[in-house]
């Protein structure tokens, strides 16, 4: 029996026994998980969701958390006369083995769901601003008022996402500047952007305003 099921936006042909390679999950070495989001199932006889199936499941063993083998990619910013660069990154990524296809009763096995660990950073950036709204928009008034750079003379920002990452607390360039890759990650997904910021080069543009 096989199942094609879908993790971190993308789509794999599992049975059991597999070792298979998904984008990074909230989960530890030895947790047992389950992908909820199954697509069809084949085997004696084959069944299609619309676009899920409802009550189906893949059960894995969390091996390890990895990382991929580095990418280098070449980088060149806009209107910027010979400025270029090229940058390396190694995707982090969990190792899971498939333990069983459950073609009906995942919802009711108990087993911890895989969630994506870049999902779990914004549920918790979420629920700490909104414990805090108030205090949040003050913070963001006052940083306009006084402080605050001018966050369009970065690459493809309009007044529209200087307002978003105002309201997510980012006023200037050295927190900018500052950001780790685990950051960057949290904010592609708050301000639903994925990848901008590599690609305009934000981190090293904001380095370099942020001097002058």
């Amino acid at each position: 029996m096989f199942a094609v099921m879908k993790t971190g936006g993308k789509q794999y042909k599992v049975q059991a026994g597999d070792m298979l390679r998904v984008e990074k999950l909230a989960a530890d070495a030895g947790e047992t998980i389950q992908f909820n989001e199954i697509l069809m199932l084949g085997g004696d006889e084959t069944v299609v969701g619309a676009p899920l199936i409802e009550g189906a499941g893949v059960q894995a063993e969390v091996v390890d958390q990895i990382k991929g083998e580095k990418v280098t990619h070449f980088v060149k910013r806009r209107r910027k006369h010979s400025s270029k660069r090229t940058k390396g990154h190694r995707q982090k990524l969990t190792l899971v083995r498939v333990t069983d296809i459950l073609s009906s009763g995942a919802d009711k096995s108990g087993v911890k769901a895989a969630v994506g660990a870049g999902s779990v950073a914004a549920v918790a950036v979420a629920a700490t601003e909104a414990k805090k709204p108030a205090k949040k928009a003050e913070a963001a008034k006052a940083a306009s008022a006084e402080g605050a750079d001018d966050l369009k003379k970065l690459s493809g920002v309009g007044p529209a996402l200087e307002k978003k990452l105002h309201a997510a607390g980012v006023t200037t360039f050295a927190q900018v500047a500052a950001w780790t890759d685990e950051d960057v990650a949290a904010m592609d997904e708050q301000l639903s952007f994925k990848g901008r910021i590599e690609r305009e080069g934000w981190i090293e543009q904001a380095k370099e305003l942020a001097k002058g």
